[in-house]
């Protein structure tokens, strides 16, 4: 049985849930409704230990938590280009950012270019955006040379 195919049975910890949870959920996210979750569930989950799994749901096209996992993926990266940002995170970021380049779909090559742009210019981060959802709502390529 693949994990599409197995029954979400719920999340051990829904703060810190395992990747096979999280992927299982994404697969049948109706059982547990985002509304239910913890408050900033997204943020809570967008780290190095689920970024993997993330970036996997992001980059499959018939999973239906798929923005959901965009999403997550915009937190991650927006919290890969600050200044304090671990030397795991950047380096993860960077090979995400590689493969979505190289074998993503138009969502996921949006992602990996607005990345590509907030690495260069870290400047134009914008919180509704990254963090909130807005490049998912609202799917654009950013400009290397917008004013803040």
């Amino acid at each position: 049985m693949s994990v599409r195919e197995a029954t979400f049975l719920g999340f051990g910890n829904p703060v810190d849930p395992r990747p096979d949870e999280l992927q299982a959920w994404a697969y049948s996210p109706d059982t547990v409704p985002l509304h239910s979750m913890p408050k900033d569930w997204d943020l809570l989950i967008s780290g190095d230990v689920l970024g993997p799994t993330l970036f996997e749901l992001a980059m499959d096209r018939q999973c239906p938590a798929r923005r959901f996992a965009q999403h997550c993926m915009y937190i991650y990266a927006a919290d890969g280009v600050r200044q304090n940002a671990s030397g795991q995170r950047k380096r993860r970021l960077k090979k995400f950012t590689e493969r979505a380049e190289q074998i993503g779909d138009e969502p996921m090559q949006i992602w990996a270019h607005n990345c590509r742009v907030l690495m260069t210019r870290p400047e134009l981060f914008d919180h509704h955006d990254w963090m909130e959802g807005g490049l998912v709502r609202y799917p654009r390529r950013l400009g290397l040379f917008n004013r803040r």
